[in-house]
C-alpha cells in the first residue's frame, strides 16, 4: 500500500486539477467538455482520500490540508506561471509542519 505521503500528494494533484478544470470553464470559457475531467478528478481525490491509513476521517483530512496547500502552490507555480511569494512558501512550510504533527500522532 502507498504511504500518506504518497495518497496525499496525488489526491491533492486530482482535486487541485479538478478543481482547476471547473474555475477554468467558469472563469477563463474553456469547453464545458472538460466538466467530465473535473469529475473524474474530483472522483479519484476523494477515493484516494479514502485509502490513507488514519483511524480518523477528520484526522485524515487535517493532515491532507497542510499537503494541499503546498500543492496548491507548486500548481500556482509549474501551471499558472505565478511564482510563490515568501509568504507563500512560509505558509505552505506551516502548513506541512501542521500535517507532520497530525499524522504523528496517528501512529
Amino acid at each position: 500500500m502507498y504511504s500518506n505521503a504518497a495518497i496525499y500528494l496525488l489526491a491533492a494533484t486530482a482535486e487541485i486539477g479538478g478543481c482547476f478544470a471547473v474555475w477554468s470553464v467558469l472563469r477563463r470559457g474553456v469547453s464545458p467538455w472538460l466538466l467530465l475531467g473535473a469529475a473524474a478528478c474530483l472522483a479519484a481525490f476523494a477515493w484516494l482520500l479514502a485509502r490513507s491509513d488514519a483511524a480518523f476521517a477528520g484526522r485524515a483530512y487535517a493532515a491532507y490540508g497542510g499537503v494541499y496547500i503546498a500543492v496548491s502552490l507548486l500548481w500556482l507555480w509549474l501551471v499558472e506561471g505565478q511564482m510563490p511569494t515568501r509568504l507563500d512558501l512560509l505558509g505552505g512550510a506551516a502548513s506541512l509542519i501542521g500535517a507532520t504533527i497530525i499524522l504523528a500522532q496517528a501512529r
